[in-house]
């Protein structure tokens, strides 16, 4: 796979998308401690996408998109608790943890993707 620099990559273009979403939608939200936390894991998908890239080592790489996997896994379990409790509209929620399941798709075609 080549590509001149991560702003390139797909993968990081949503996750960069996906995380000012979750700010728009949680930007009057009074539950600080969720709200900390998904913004948190949302900006951690993308910014660890960026840092591998940066790294120039397959094995970082790897490492770092390993760790954007858990971010997702993390937002996605999120969103399902802010869901239940009523801080996202559920079509709202919906639409994002499909979301978070083709960037870990995509991630994990990205891990595949390099050589070990």
């Amino acid at each position: 796979m080549t590509y001149n620099s991560f702003e390139d990559l797909e993968v990081w273009k949503r996750a960069c998308r996906l995380s000012v979403t979750i700010y728009e939608l949680l930007i009057d939200c009074q539950d600080y401690g969720l709200k900390g936390q998904m913004t948190r894991a949302a900006v951690s998908i993308a910014s660890n996408i960026a840092e591998g890239a940066e790294r120039h080592s397959g094995p970082e790489y790897k490492r770092f998109l390993h760790i954007a996997k858990g971010s997702s896994a993390e937002l996605r379990t999120q969103i399902y608790i802010a869901d239940k409790i009523n801080i996202l509209d559920h079509e709202d929620a919906v639409i994002l943890v499909a979301e978070l399941k083709e960037i870990s798709a995509m991630l994990q075609g990205l891990i595949s993707s390099l050589k070990t």
